[in-house]
């Protein structure tokens, strides 16, 4: 099992992409929109972060950052035969940004990947999981990401450049 410490160990991570339709699970089923990562960001991920529950920061096509939390994984109470990225931002948006383009700072761990016996108790971990991740980002040691330079960066080449490169997909 991924213990806080290993998972952390890859934090902070940022990465960037189209946001790609999912399972449509997230609105529908659970009353929590997601925003979905093409499969080549999720396979790029390091073999530090591994399956769970994170949280972090967002912005969609350079609009403001807001607070997000993110399950990475398998979803075994839906069981998915492929891992996926499932961003939740903590802001109501009017419409779907199927296309948009999606940039995240990961800088916190909530809790490893989960079964669930329903679906109620799915969605009752979810909004606790939103909860914790609300709180943590609250700090002033978790609020300086929001400023981050990832946010405010140039693209060029599909590549975003400030320091590091980041792969538009």
């Amino acid at each position: 099992m991924l213990t806080r410490s290993m998972a952390m160990k890859g934090l902070p991570y940022f990465t960037v992409g189209k946001v790609v339709k999912g399972f449509g699970r997230g609105s529908k089923d659970l009353g929590i929109p997601t925003a979905n990562f093409p499969d080549e960001v999720v396979n790029d991920l390091p073999e530090d972060i591994g399956t769970g529950v994170y949280y972090g920061w967002a912005t969609v096509d350079n609009g403001p950052v807001h607070k997000m939390v993110m399950s990475i994984g398998w979803n075994p109470y839906f069981k998915n035969s492929k891992k996926s990225m499932e961003t939740h931002i903590l802001h109501a948006f009017g419409t779907d940004f199927y296309g948009s383009q999606l940039r995240i700072c990961i800088i916190g761990y909530v809790r490893p990947e989960m079964d669930f016996w329903t679906l109620d108790d799915l969605i009752t971990t979810i909004k606790n999981d939103i909860d914790t991740a609300n709180r943590q980002l609250d700090t002033a040691e978790m609020k300086a990401f929001k400023d981050h330079a990832f946010f405010q960066s140039e693209i060029i080449d599909n590549k975003i450049v400030n320091g590091n490169t980041y792969y538009i997909n």
